[in-house]
């Protein structure tokens, strides 16, 4: 009895972190470049003296569908959607390197080059600056190319390249900014050969429909693993009575 208590209490717990991974793929299927998170369930057996019976599942969030989204021109300048398995490089807030599909690129009021989630965007020597006064563009291999609008004859020149880097061959999970990050520490290489789309962005990666119909099935599940607490309740009442000395 206690065993089936503890495995349905543990299974509910897991369907309340998977409803958590599913909505929050729901609240981002109009976010740009985000991607599906994945939800990773590992049994882990209590240790002790008796006899190992008792199992609780811990669900974790280690990484997402790296699939690539839809790409829709815009038009605009600043805007880059990357090519392939190419990842944005960009400082999280603890001044970290981490990875990024989201290529909707501003000019923050001092000057450094922002993507949308006002993470700084990583060059040859770290964030990259641009004078204020100046046009800036995104050219197909990353290159950040300014222009002086008083000079309009002068080609623009470029001031840096955005790092692009391909995270196939490594190991990189997601974290709870929804950035990338290797696992373990360190950085990922540049990769000269990436390219971006300029003027176009990539959409999230989520299916609506899909994760909609998975909210339904994860509170289904939750639904059962409920009903086999009640189940427990009236066995063990059941078998209380049986136990019962006639009086």
């Amino acid at each position: 009895m206690d065993r089936l208590i503890y495995t349905a209490v543990s299974g509910m717990a897991d369907s309340m972190t998977r409803e958590r991974v599913i909505a929050s793929n729901m609240a981002n299927a109009q976010t740009i470049g985000f991607k599906a998170e994945t939800l990773y369930t590992t049994p882990i057996t209590l240790k002790g003296n008796g006899l190992e019976a008792r199992a609780m599942a811990e669900g974790e969030v280690k990484g997402a569908k790296m699939d690539a989204g839809s790409v829709a021109p815009t038009g605009r300048n600043l805007d880059i959607a990357m090519q392939g398995n190419a990842m944005l490089a960009v400082q999280a807030m603890d001044g970290s390197e981490a990875y990024t599909r989201r290529g909707d690129l501003t000019v923050s009021p001092t000057g450094v080059l922002e993507n949308g989630d006002g993470r700084p965007v990583i060059g040859n020597g770290g964030p990259i600056t641009v004078p204020l006064d100046a046009q800036v563009t995104i050219g197909p291999d990353g290159s950040v190319l300014v222009a002086n609008p008083e000079q309009p004859n002068l080609p623009p020149q470029p001031v840096d390249r955005i790092k692009l880097a391909d995270p196939q061959g490594s190991s990189i999970a997601k974290g709870l900014d929804g950035l990338f990050r290797v696992v373990g520490g360190g950085v990922l290489p540049a990769d000269e050969t990436a390219k971006v789309i300029p003027g176009s962005l990539e959409a999230s990666n989520v299916n609506a429909s899909d994760v909609l119909t998975q909210m339904i099935q994860a509170q289904r599940l939750f639904d059962i693993r409920t009903k086999l607490i009640a189940t427990a309740k009236d066995v063990d009442q059941s078998s209380t009575t049986l136990m019962r000395l006639p009086s």
